[in-house]
């Protein structure tokens, strides 16, 4: 008897569990990538409205794309009022590998960001490319 119990026990947790994983997932699985080479002609055009850098100020001082502000993902929040103009124009969001631009999209779409793109490849493919620009700064706050 107990071993009917642990099996429908299992047969209702793995559901459950695969639907919170699913919606945890769900609002980034709507935020658009935007292409590097579709990202660096909008910089030569100055037609990036704004590049949002979500990694640590130390990565972010490392080398970052030309133009981006960095806000670390676990500060987006507390930062808004910095970028609240910005809130119907498009953002591109990125960091190394893409977990934490998922996670500060869904702070930015809290807060009714809208017109969010994801960098294609993160900053990883990016400087990987070895066809894109880099800025590297020292870091002050470091």
């Amino acid at each position: 008897m107990k071993e009917c119990r642990g099996i429908i026990s299992l047969f209702f947790r793995v559901p459950v569990l695969a639907l919170f994983l699913a919606m945890s997932n769900a609002s980034f699985a709507e935020v658009p990538d935007i292409s590097q080479a579709e990202l660096m002609q909008r910089i030569k055009a100055s037609h990036a409205q704004l590049i949002l850098d979500v990694r640590s100020p130390e990565e972010y001082n490392e080398g970052h794309i030309p133009g981006a502000i960095n806000i670390p993902h676990n500060q987006v929040g507390s930062h808004l009022s910095e970028i609240i103009s910005h809130k119907n124009n498009e953002v591109v969001l990125y960091c190394r590998s893409g977990k934490r631009a998922a996670i500060a999209a869904d702070t930015l779409q809290s807060a009714g960001f809208s017109k969010l793109l994801h960098l294609d490849g993160d900053m990883y493919d990016w400087q990987n490319n070895g066809k894109l620009p880099v800025v590297k700064q020292p870091c002050t706050s470091c």
